[in-house]
């Protein structure tokens, strides 16, 4: 049993390994971001298009709520 329980203590890494983890975790990253497929210049155009189209149409929707709001407050419920 004493054998078992000394197994499962883990010292703490050194300096040097700390360092070289690091090293190897930017090294991962590079090895992960060449597996990425990068998507073409007119798909990435269309895309951003997509985005800048909708958020248009977002913020005029939310424009008009917060105005009908705003009228239904001032007019409605703030009458005097």
């Amino acid at each position: 049993m004493a054998k078992k329980a000394a197994a499962a203590v883990k010292r703490p890494p050194t300096r040097l390994e700390r360092l070289l983890g690091k090293f190897r975790f930017f090294g991962d990253v590079v090895t992960e971001l060449k597996k990425v497929v990068w998507p073409t210049r007119k798909e990435l155009t269309n895309l951003t298009m997509m985005v800048v189209i909708i958020c248009v149409i977002m913020g005029v929707i939310l424009g008009a709520l917060d105005y009908g709001f705003f009228r239904l407050f001032n007019d409605v419920l703030l009458t005097r």
